[in-house]
């Protein structure tokens, strides 16, 4: 008569619990993406609003910042307000412009120019 032990684990259920917590995971993975992508359709414009607003401001204050006041583009960074922590910001000291870029979404670029100070490139689209 053979024995048997009661306490060992059936592999089969262990296989199975991982194998609903692993599909389950998925499951919500995707529920959280498919839910950033829907939220990113219906919220498009007012992101690219603000993006756009927000890259706008700060390329012209750094660039006055930059090129009329002398300052440092990461002394000019720290002017950057509360919020803008996605913008970054480049500068180009021969052209002497700044352009502030908001990742994946837009970018603006102000320049300066004697006698008119830091102004802004014009806006395509």
């Amino acid at each position: 008569m053979a024995m048997t032990n009661s306490n060992r684990a059936n592999p089969n259920r262990a296989n199975a619990k991982r194998s609903l917590g692993s599909r389950l995971g998925a499951w919500l993975l995707l529920l959280v993406v498919g839910g950033i992508a829907a939220a990113a359709l219906v919220y498009r414009e007012p992101i690219e609003g603000y993006a756009q607003v927000g890259t706008s401001y700060a390329a012209r204050v750094t660039c006055s910042c930059r090129f009329v006041a002398g300052r440092s583009l990461e002394d000019c960074a720290k002017d950057k307000l509360a919020g803008m922590e996605l913008v970054t910001l480049v500068d180009d000291v021969e052209a002497k412009s700044v352009t502030a870029r908001f990742p994946l979404v837009t970018d603006n670029t102000a320049t300066y120019r004697e006698g008119y100070g830091c102004v802004l490139e014009p806006w395509e689209g």
